[in-house]
């Protein structure tokens, strides 16, 4: 055996090896942890301390959720029934935290699905990208059936694989329920259920799966989870899908496809973190400067062929039913699209990821992890000082529903039972009133079946309106409705970050009960 000599050590390539990689190589599992919990934490925090109000529709969320409906003019409940759940038990900060958990379940699933095709440390890799990709930040805060569709979709896709490359009976079951609360959650469900349906026709490892017991079972599995939400289509006889309707008639013009590019377009640039973290990380200009590898043991065919097929075909055919159906964005959101971005991104590396920029890497990756948050919560702070924008988290919901909520009390004796107005400014009442009273949206009960004017009569209500510079009259419609409503003197709220603002001013009426106790 000869041993080296010093002129050939001193020629040897040298690498400079981080803390980080070596956590990636020796303790894949923790770095996972890492990191999904990290922006799990940051993310339940910054909207928790300084947001007064919820963002985007929240609080029409919860006042579906309050109904127990099982369909709504809304879609499928399961999404609402979770949020009122999060609500009664923990707060708006339960509902925060509900969000981030569902993320967190995402890049688990994410993870145990790359752990088992690649390797623990090549799956931890993947959701340390998956930090770049904006839909898992921002959008998250405003709960809905997107933000629980992405938990649902990654782990439809866990155990479907598991399914079909071990046919064990309780991978096909569990795959059946989670399609199943994933229809239940967004008709955009169907999207997976046929594009799996297609991958199982259309693979041999998939056909030979359909001479045992397992698809069978799982497709039992999905009926009975999704069968009270059939039940109540039957009896109300909705179309759950009626843009769909016009899909015969539709054709691909020059506008639609203008359109269906900058969808996709759009789904491309919120990736755009993840391509910057792997243009550093994978050397992008960095010549041939020597780099340390994490390998790993080649995967199967099959697997390369589940992941790109699940991570292109739902945004495919998602954005071009938005084009279709004239949406304004992927049919079921952005989200349950992207949940294997990551994966397919370090699937396409190949066996041996070399890392360069190490300590560049892992502060551009800090940066994706904090900068977000932090942008927001500067926002919130300055936005009403700089530039007198009004922002919808700063709305005093605390005080707009105590203030209503006591006025009705006082005067009827009761608790006040439901809200009539628009779902932002009526909404907040309703969210933030500790009757958690019913929201009748702008007096309709196409948009409110759970109400009706016969209810409003007898319960009684407090009707809101934002006021305008031109007056602070009712509508003339709801005026015309309820006669026996009388405006008051418009109520005036300081913001929790007023800035540079005018107070915000409340018009609103009461509609006594038919009975009340003065």
């Amino acid at each position: 055996m000869s041993i080296p000599s010093t002129a050939a050590l001193d020629r040897a390539p040298m690498f400079r090896v981080s803390l980080i990689l070596e956590a990636l190589r020796a303790r894949p599992v923790l770095m996972f942890w890492v990191a999904a919990l990290a922006q799990g934490t940051l993310w339940t925090l910054a909207p928790s301390l300084f947001y007064a109000a919820p963002p985007g529709d929240v609080p029409l969320v919860l006042s579906v959720g309050r109904e127990w409906l099982l369909g709504s003019p809304y879609g499928p409940p399961l999404a609402y029934w979770v949020a009122n759940i999060a609500f009664v038990l923990g707060g708006i900060v339960g509902v925060y935290l509900l969000s981030q958990i569902c993320v967190i379940v995402t890049f688990w699933a994410v993870f145990t699905l790359g752990r088992r095709m690649l390797g623990a440390a090549h799956a931890a890799m993947a959701i340390l990208l998956m930090a770049g990709i904006s839909v898992f930040t921002v959008p998250t805060l405003a709960f809905g059936p997107s933000v629980l569709a992405m938990p649902l979709t990654a782990l439809t896709l866990l155990f479907a694989y598991r399914a079909l490359a071990d046919n064990g009976l309780r991978d096909w079951i569990a795959a059946g329920v989670t399609l199943g609360l994933l229809l239940l959650t967004t008709y955009a469900g169907l999207i997976l259920l046929a594009l799996m349906t297609v991958f199982i026709v259309a693979t041999a490892q998939g056909r030979a799966r359909l001479d045992s017991l397992g698809p069978w079972l799982s497709a039992i599995a999905l009926l009975v989870v999704f069968a009270p939400h059939l039940y109540w289509l039957y009896r109300a006889g909705v179309n759950p899908l009626p843009a769909l309707d016009m899909l015969p008639n539709l054709f691909i013009g020059e506008q639609r496809v203008l359109a269906w590019g900058n969808l996709l377009l759009l789904l491309l640039f919120s990736h755009a973190g993840l391509v910057i973290l792997a243009m550093v990380a994978g050397g992008v200009l960095a010549g041939s400067t020597p780099a340390p590898a994490i390998e790993r043991v080649p995967p199967e065919p099959f697997a390369k062929t589940y992941v790109y097929y699940f991570a292109l075909a739902p945004a495919f055919v998602a954005t071009l039913l938005a084009v279709l159906t004239e949406s304004r964005g992927p049919v079921g959101g952005s989200g349950p699209l992207v949940v294997l971005s990551g994966l397919a991104v370090v699937v396409a590396a190949g066996d041996m990821i070399r890392l360069y920029r190490q300590r560049i890497s892992a502060l551009v990756w800090l940066g994706l992890l904090v900068m977000p948050p932090a942008v927001i919560v500067a926002a919130t702070l300055t936005l009403p000082w700089t530039a007198a924008v009004d922002l919808e988290v700063s709305k005093p919901a605390n005080a707009m529903g105590q203030f209503f909520t006591e006025t009705f009390r006082r005067r009827t004796g009761r608790p006040l039972a439901v809200v009539i107005g628009d779902v932002r400014t009526a909404g907040l009442v309703a969210f933030a009133s500790p009757d958690r009273p019913s929201l009748y949206i702008d007096g309709s009960s196409a948009l409110s079946p759970w109400l009706s004017d016969d209810d409003v009569r007898e319960k009684g209500a407090i009707f809101v309106w934002p006021v305008s510079d031109q007056g602070a009259a009712p509508p003339t419609a709801l005026k015309e409705r309820f006669p026996d409503m009388v405006a008051e003197v418009p109520r005036s709220f300081e913001r929790s970050m007023q800035g540079r603002l005018p107070l915000l001013r409340i018009g609103w009426a009461m509609i006594r009960p038919r009975r009340s106790t003065p």
